[in-house]
């Protein structure tokens, strides 16, 4: 997982409250592997496609937002259902980031464990973000994981909090797999303990 530092990217605002993980990803893709190499049309697909496969005019379809890499949106951003793909649908379009003022707490969690760092600022402040980058197309935020910090396209500044493990684990760029490994000393010599004391017992 690539860790996550200091940050710049294209934004891209989302004006619709209460985006669902459904409307992130539909659910008849949820059995397609993210090494699908049409993973990424995935992303936000009823909204930027028609059933024919044209464009619609969706703003991630748009120049030069379809290069954005972070998200701004509005109220309770990943509602719905609880499916992982809606973040790495997310990550199969480098989006690095989604700021909102408000985040469904299981889509937050599978964010963070998937490398995109999930933000939550003040209403007023995601939508005077989404306003400047409407009537700004190419405007960049920039975030500051290490001073918790977001800097909007006229370089006002906001703080956002954020757990200290969660703040640790996108530093590290750590996924399950390597915080458990962080420990591996610490469990071996549990393991060895464990058979010397128990040594009567079989042991694979």
């Amino acid at each position: 997982m690539e860790p996550f530092k200091t940050f710049s990217s294209i934004a891209v605002p989302i004006d619709i409250p209460n985006c669902d993980t459904d409307q992130i990803i539909p659910a008849r893709f949820l059995r397609r592997g993210n090494n699908d190499p049409e993973y990424p049309r995935f992303l936000f697909h009823d909204l930027r496609f028609n059933h024919d496969g044209s464009e619609k005019n969706f703003v991630y379809n748009q120049f030069p937002y379809c290069g954005g890499r972070i998200i701004v949106a509005d109220i309770n951003w990943g509602c719905g259902s609880s499916r992982e793909n809606a973040v790495t649908a997310l990550d199969a379009n480098d989006i690095r980031s989604v700021i909102a003022p408000s985040i469904a707490d299981i889509h937050y969690n599978n964010c963070i464990k998937n490398g995109v760092l999930p933000i939550r600022l003040a209403e007023e402040v995601c939508t005077k973000l989404r306003q400047q980058l409407r009537e700004y197309p190419g405007s960049e935020v920039a975030i500051d994981l290490y001073a918790q910090i977001v800097t909007g396209p006229d370089e006002i500044t906001y703080s956002f909090e954020i757990d200290s493990f969660d703040k640790h684990r996108l530093l590290s760029g750590l996924d399950d797999v390597s915080i458990t490994l962080e420990f591996e000393g610490t469990i071996e010599a549990f393991r060895a303990n464990y058979h010397r004391r128990h040594s009567w017992a079989a042991w694979g």
